[in-house]
């Protein structure tokens, strides 16, 4: 979903975009196959040639889990799935990683107040505490290797293609049945995949 939005951004900036996922058939002509975040060497092959790398893939929008131990299967796919990201950007010579974290991050609720990057961290279940400690292993590991690296906590986004909650929920608005949200006390931040993906091109 973001990844899509920012890679069609920058290629209409005219900017040198390789997409690495897990399968070949989709949109870019430069797509290398990884198909498993554990794979180090596969990754730093992937990154050859590239200034940055943005991480996007995480273990997200779990609506009907089935691991039977759902904290460690976040802290394989967020955690070590990170971690690996770091090492490998080390590897391949690259200048910078940019992380997509969250701001479930800083909590699961404000009073208000917004939060702000001074806030101690109080992630509220597995998924946020998991990109926590994401992004404490991305920080040791370009700090050991000199690697820039920027970390973005955004909100829930919204746009084209939306998955997870948000997508069920508009689904719900165009089923017609009435919804009484004005007896319910849950405003959430929002921002645009066009107005994220503008920032992370500048990160």
């Amino acid at each position: 979903f973001i990844g899509g939005a920012l890679c069609a951004k920058l290629e209409r900036e005219g900017r040198a975009v390789a997409r690495v996922v897990r399968r070949l058939e989709g949109p870019g002509a430069d797509r290398r196959i990884v198909p498993d975040l554990s794979q180090v060497d596969a990754l730093a092959h992937a990154f050859r040639g590239a200034g940055a790398v943005v991480h996007l893939a995480a273990r997200a929008h779990v609506l009907r889990e089935t691991e039977s131990d759902p904290v460690a299967a976040f802290a394989r796919a967020n955690v070590e799935g990170t971690a690996n990201v770091a090492e490998a950007a080390a590897r391949a010579g690259l200048r910078r990683v940019v992380l997509l974290s969250s701001i479930g991050v800083n909590g699961a609720s404000t009073y208000g107040t917004p939060f702000t990057e001074l806030q101690p961290p109080a992630p509220a279940e597995a998924y946020a505490a998991s990109k926590l400690e994401a992004e404490r292993r991305l920080r040791a590991i370009a700090l050991q290797h000199s690697l820039e690296f920027v970390i973005i906590r955004p909100p829930m986004v919204h746009g084209p293609g939306v998955k997870g909650n948000l997508r069920r929920l508009i689904a719900l608005v165009n089923s017609g049945i009435p919804l009484p949200f004005a007896s319910l006390e849950n405003r959430r931040s929002l921002i645009g995949v066009e107005n994220l993906s503008d920032l992370i091109a500048i990160c």
